[in-house]
Formats: C-alpha cells, structure tokens, sequence
C-alpha cells in the first residue's frame, strides 16, 4: 500500500491581518491547522528613528520619541529624557517627577486597556474591548486637558514636564482612578473568569523561566513567567523609591506558569498598582517648579556613553546614548520590549494550532514600532 505523502504549506498571517497589531507578517509553516514553523518578518514600519536622532539637538528628539511606542507615548517619551538628564546631570525638580508619575501610570493603564481589550477581541470578546476602550477615553481627556494631546504627547522634557496640573485636574484624576478601581474588579468577572477565554488561554503558549531569560523577555512577559523583576523595584528611577507597590507574577491559576492566560493575568494586576501609584503621586504632590532651571543653558553631555532604563508597559527600554560633548547626540541606541518578545515567538508558537498563534501575539502584546526602528 501507497503512503500518503504531506507537504507543509505556507501561510502569511499579515502584515495586513488584524490580530498581528501592526504591520507584523508571521510567514508560517502549516501542517493542517498545526504551526511547523513561525518566522516573523519586520521592516514594514522601519522610519530610522535612531538616525534621525543624531541630526537636531538633543531636544528635538523628544517629539520622534512618541513614536517609539505611541501606545504609551508618555512614558516612551519619560524614557528618553531620563537618558538625557542622567548624562547631563540635572536635577529635576520633585512636582515634575510626580507628575511624570501620575502621567507614566495613567499611560501603562491606558497601554494595558488596548492590549487586553484588543487581545479579548481577537479570542471573540467583543463588549470587553468596548469597556477598556471607554475607560482609555477617560484617560485621554485628562491628557488632553494638560497637555493639547491624545496619543502622542511630547509632555516630558528634558529637566522636566511642559505644563503644570491645576487642582481641579489633580481632583479629576483621584476620581477616574477610584472609579477605574470598581472597572477592573468588573473587567476581572466578565472576562478573565470566563471559560472561554481560560480555555482559549490556559496552557497555551507556555514560556518558561529558563526560556524567559533565554530571548531575553522583559516585562509583563517575564513576570508572567514567574520572575518578579520590574526596573521601578530592581533599580528605581526617579521617586519610584518612595512608592508602596507590588510586582505581580504569574501564578498559573487556571493554567501552566508562564502561560497566555498568566500574561493577561499579570497586566490586569499591573493595572490595580498602577492606580495605587496615581492616587499616591497624587496625594504627595506639592508645589514648586516643574523644570529644572539648568536647563536655559544649552544641553551639552560631557563626552562619553550613557545607559539609562526605565520600565514601560511592554517592560524595561534602554536608551543608549552617545555624546561628544556637542549639542548633537553622536548616537542614539534603544533596547525595547517588543523586540525581544518577537523573536521568542518562533519557539514559543511551534507545534500550536494556527488560531493560537493569535492569542499568543496578543498575549506578547507586541507594538510594531517597538521592533522597527
């Protein structure tokens, strides 16, 4: 008798499709519904960003940052300026750096409110992406009403922030988060206690601590494999010293430890400290300047290189910056998470079946202008 012989075939899951959240292509090798291979495929947002950076001053980089990440535009900015003023040696004044806090945390709730509504939509949930959407909305109004922005703000500066918080908006933001307390209990009901959605995620795309380390994950994508690092406790930057939080983990609740389920898991308890650290910020907040007043000369870092991390939503970024004692930057490096988290998708996607391979993308919460610098 004949034995039937198979071929693998080859399937683009984008840069168009939806549930790649950006111009991501996944170029996969199919055995039926089964992932033989998963190679991702990136340049299709490739701007040379970090070109651009070393052909204006060090201040005119601070709009481009935004775009490093527009989904946590904020802190993508914050990150870069903190570079800058660590090789400059400023000061900032300490109302600035709380309301970076404030601004920072209200950015990695909204980061974290598109990731999970976005990634529940691609399992089939559709009320709870409306739910985080409206709650992001909130958010977007308060940064509107300081700043005149949206999404991509240019608020920090370097030495400091560019407009001041009246008491009426520090009021407004006490309120949303409270509130925004009672949405994520309501969030963790209708969606993370679903069935459905455990069934979809539980014991899928399991990423061990060993394999964790091994590509080199950061972030929400390593804590959920158990790894309590988060650069904020490990090395705090600005007053994240003075701050009560907790670094949540994965604890496999209904499922394997370091699984699709524990990585929505441990944004959702990122959330709840987020909202801790806005009303503590708020509650610590004093008069005073909100930029450093070293910063009317001009920007000149002393020659040499200057490594600088902060933690964003999508975890630890790394601002490499190289100056020759000019005005200039001679070089601009940055280290993100998503990058990292596509190059564990291979590995982390063989042998699952091709609708997993969504909820794992999601579960990454990859931003495509994160990988394409």
């Amino acid at each position: 008798m004949t034995q039937l012989k198979t071929e693998y075939i080859n399937v683009n899951m984008g840069p168009q499709h939806p549930a790649t959240h950006g111009v991501l292509r996944l170029v996969l090798q199919t055995d039926g519904e089964t992932v033989h291979e998963c190679e991702p495929v990136i340049g299709y947002l490739h701007r040379s960003i970090e070109k651009i950076a070393e052909q204006g001053e060090w201040q005119d980089f601070i709009p481009f940052t935004d775009r490093v990440d527009y989904v946590c535009a904020m802190n993508a900015n914050w990150a870069y300026c903190h570079a800058v003023e660590q090789a400059a040696n400023f000061e900032i004044p300490r109302r600035a750096e709380l309301l970076r806090i404030i601004m920072g945390e209200l950015n990695r709730i909204s980061s974290h409110c598109v990731g999970l509504g976005t990634g529940i939509l691609d399992l089939g949930g559709y009320t709870p992406f409306i739910h985080l959407l409206r709650e992001r909305e909130f958010i977007n109004d308060l940064f509107e009403e300081l700043c005149g922005a949206r999404l991509t703000h240019n608020y920090c500066t370097i030495g400091g922030v560019s407009f001041d918080a009246s008491e009426v908006w520090l009021k407004r933001c006490r309120v949303f988060a409270e509130q925004f307390k009672k949405i994520i209990i309501q969030f963790e009901k209708f969606a993370m206690d679903n069935p459905i959605v455990q069934k979809r995620l539980a014991n899928v795309g399991v990423v061990t601590k060993e394999m964790a380390f091994d590509y080199n994950l950061v972030g929400p994508n390593l804590r959920a494999s158990g790894v309590a690092i988060d650069i904020r406790k490990q090395a705090p930057y600005s007053l994240y010293s003075e701050f009560e939080f907790d670094v949540p983990v994965g604890k496999g609740i209904v499922g394997t430890v370091g699984d699709c389920f524990d990585r929505f898991f441990v944004r959702v308890q990122e959330m709840k400290e987020s909202v801790s650290l806005v009303l503590q910020a708020c509650d610590k907040i004093e008069e005073g300047e909100i930029q450093s007043k070293e910063v009317k000369k001009r920007i000149k870092p002393q020659e040499g290189v200057y490594i600088s991390r902060t933690e964003m939503p999508r975890g630890e970024t790394t601002y490499l910056i190289q100056s020759d004692g000019t005005s200039k930057p001679y070089r601009v490096k940055i280290r993100t998470g998503s990058f990292t988290a596509a190059s564990a998708l291979p590995v982390a996607a063989k042998g699952m079946l091709i609708a997993d391979v969504v909820a794992l993308i999601s579960s990454f919460d990859v931003v495509v202008p994160e990988i394409d610098r």
